[in-house]
C-alpha cells in the first residue's frame, strides 16, 4: 500500500499558518513512509470562495518548501482537484445513498427548522434536526420533487447506541450517536457539503491516512458511516492538536497574526517557519531545537506527537528565526535581504510615494523606513484628537478592521472607498478620521498618502498594524465588543432604517 496524504484548504481567506501546520505533518507522514501528499482545493463555499484566495494559498505553500505530488495547478491521475469541478461526482453519489435507503430528502424550509429549534430549547433539548424528512411516504415524495419544491438530501444517523473509532494518536474514541445530527449532504441549490464531497474525494483520490485537526472530531461519526454506507475502507484517523495563543485560547487573528504571508512580509525565513511550526506539539528524537525539513522527514514519528495544545509564541518564532539568520554567513544575508524585498512593483510604488517629499536620496530612509518595519512605535496619546472622542477613534479603527477584512481584492480603490464610506456612515469627516490610520500604518502623521501605504504594504501587514494600534488605544470588551457589532452593521443602513433599528 501507498501512503497518500493530503492537505485540502478552502480558498476563503487568507493563507492560515494553522493549515501550513497540517501540511506540513501531512507530507512529513507521507514522505517518511515513501508515499505521496496531495493538495485539494474544497472550494463547494461558492459566496466565499476566490480565485485569489487559492493563489494566495499554492504560493505560500510553494514558499514554505511544502511541494505536493498532484494538485490543481499540475494535475494528477484524480483530476480535477478542485472541488467545483467535481459536483455532478457528489449529486450521483448522494443520490446513491437515497437510492440504498441510507439518505432521504427533506423539504424544511428554514423557518420550519428555525421553529423546530425554538420549540426544543423551549423544552430544555440540545437543538438538533428532528427526523421529519423520514416520516414522508415515496408517493409524497416524488410528488414533491415532480413538483419542484426545494429540498435537501439527508444522512440516515442512528438515534440510539454509541459510535466508536480508532484514532491514531488517541485510540479509541467514543461518541454517543445522540450527539451526532442528520447531516445535510446535498444543498438546496445542488451544491454538496463539506461531509460528502471530503469523504467521497478522499475516498477517490486514494487517501490512506486522514490527518487534520482536532476540531474534526465530531464529524468522525459522520465520516465513518458514509464509509459504511458506501462499503469503502475508512483511511486511518489522525487528529492533530490545536495551535493556541499564549493563553491557551483557540489561535485566531485578533490575538496573533495567522496569515503565512503576514510572517513572510517581516522577514521570517520559510525555513524558520517550518521550523517553529514542526515543533508544535512534536519535537525530533535529540530534543533539537533548529532543523531542517529534510530532518523532520528523516525522524518523523506521528507517535511522537503531544496531545496537549501547542502554544503559537510570536516571541519564540523571532528567537528561532534569530538562529537561522545567525547561521548564515554575511553574503548569504544579504542574498536574503535582497530576495526578501525584491518586489519591483512594490518598489516603484514606495519610490512614487517618497518622491515628491524628497531632495536628496539620504532621506528616502526617514520616508520609507515604515514600508519595511514590522511594526511603527506607538503611544496611546498619539492618538488623541481635538475632533473625537477616544470612543470615536477606537470604533473607527474596530470597524475599519471589519470592513477590510471583506474586501474581496486588495486595490486603492476598495480601500479608500471603504475607509471614505466608513467615515461618513460615522458621521466624521474625512480630515478628522484619517490622522488615526496615519498613526496606525506609519507612525506618524507625517507620511506619504495613507491609503496608498496601506495598499503597498498589503493585507496581512496592514491588518497586523491596525490591530496593534487598536491594542495601544483599547480594542472593545467582551461586552462593547456585541454593542459595536450591532452599531457596524447599523451604520451600513440606510439613515432611516438605521433609526429603527436603533
Amino acid at each position: 500500500m501507498t501512503v497518500r496524504t493530503r492537505i485540502a484548504p478552502s480558498p476563503t481567506g487568507f493563507p492560515h499558518v494553522g493549515t501550513a501546520y497540517i501540511a506540513l505533518f501531512n507530507l512529513c507522514f507521507a514522505k517518511q513512509h515513501g508515499g505521496e501528499f496531495i493538495l485539494r482545493i474544497e472550494d463547494t463555499d461558492q459566496l466565499r470562495s476566490t480565485p485569489e484566495s487559492e493563489k494566495m494559498i499554492l504560493d505560500s505553500l510553494r514558499w514554505l518548501g511544502l511541494n505536493w505530488s498532484e494538485g490543481p495547478d499540475i494535475g494528477g491521475p484524480h483530476a480535477p482537484y478542485r472541488q467545483s469541478e467535481r459536483m455532478q461526482i457528489y449529486k450521483q453519489y448522494a443520490l446513491d445513498l437515497v437510492e440504498k435507503g441510507h439518505a432521504f430528502y427533506c423539504f424544511a424550509t428554514p423557518e420550519d427548522l428555525d421553529q423546530m429549534r425554538a420549540e426544543q430549547q423551549a423544552r430544555g433539548e440540545t437543538p438538533r434536526y428532528d427526523g421529519r424528512g423520514l416520516e414522508l411516504s415515496n408517493e409524497e415524495v416524488q410528488r414533491r420533487l415532480a413538483a419542484g419544491e426545494a429540498h435537501v438530501i439527508r444522512m440516515k444517523v442512528p438515534q440510539e447506541g454509541i459510535c466508536k473509532f480508532n484514532d491514531l494518536l488517541r485510540g479509541e474514541v467514543e461518541i454517543p450517536w445522540a450527539q451526532v445530527d442528520m447531516q445535510i449532504l446535498l444543498k438546496t441549490d445542488g451544491l454538496p457539503t463539506y461531509h460528502l464531497a471530503n469523504v467521497v474525494d478522499d475516498h477517490l483520490m486514494e487517501i490512506t491516512h486522514v490527518i487534520r485537526g482536532e476540531e474534526w472530531i465530531p464529524s468522525a461519526p459522520k465520516h465513518q458511516l458514509l464509509y459504511q454506507y458506501f462499503g469503502w475502507e475508512m483511511p486511518v484517523l489522525c487528529h492533530m492538536p490545536l495551535l493556541r495563543n499564549p493563553d491557551k485560547s483557540k489561535l485566531s487573528k485578533r490575538k496573533n497574526p495567522t496569515s503565512i504571508n503576514y510572517y513572510r512580509d517581516i522577514g521570517v525565513f520559510p525555513e524558520a517557519l517550518l521550523n517553529y511550526l514542526g515543533r508544535m506539539g512534536w519535537s525530533m528524537p535529540d530534543e533539537r531545537e533548529q532543523f531542517t525539513l529534510d530532518d523532520m522527514i528523516e525522524h518523523f514519528d506521528i507517535q511522537r506527537v503531544s496531545l496537549g495544545g501547542p502554544i503559537f509564541d510570536v516571541e519564540k518564532l523571532n528567537w528561532l528565526n534569530g538562529q537561522w539568520i545567525k547561521g548564515l554567513t554575511p553574503a548569504q544575508l544579504l542574498d536574503r535581504l535582497l530576495t526578501w524585498k525584491s518586489d519591483r512593483k512594490t518598489l516603484e510604488d514606495i519610490a512614487a510615494a517618497i518622491q515628491p517629499r524628497i531632495q536628496l536620496l539620504s532621506e528616502a530612509v526617514n520616508w520609507a523606513g515604515f514600508y519595511f518595519n514590522q511594526f511603527p512605535k506607538l503611544e496611546k496619546e498619539q492618538f488623541a484628537s481635538k475632533k473625537l472622542s477616544e470612543e470615536q477613534v477606537r470604533q473607527s479603527l474596530q470597524f475599519a478592521i471589519w470592513r477590510l477584512e471583506s474586501i474581496m481584492s486588495w486595490n486603492n480603490d476598495s480601500v479608500s472607498q471603504t475607509l471614505m464610506q466608513l467615515a461618513e456612515q460615522m458621521d466624521i469627516k474625512l480630515r478628522d478620521f484619517m490622522p488615526s490610520f496615519f498613526i496606525a500604518i506609519a507612525g506618524s502623521t507625517s507620511s506619504t498618502p495613507v491609503m496608498q501605504s496601506m495598499v503597498t504594504i498589503g493585507p496581512d501587514l496592514c491588518f497586523a498594524r491596525l490591530r496593534h494600534a487598536l491594542e495601544i488605544v483599547g480594542g472593545p470588551s467582551k461586552k462593547e465588543l456585541k454593542v459595536w457589532e450591532k452599531l457596524n452593521e447599523s451604520l451600513k443602513l440606510p439613515k432611516n432604517d438605521a433609526n429603527d433599528e436603533a
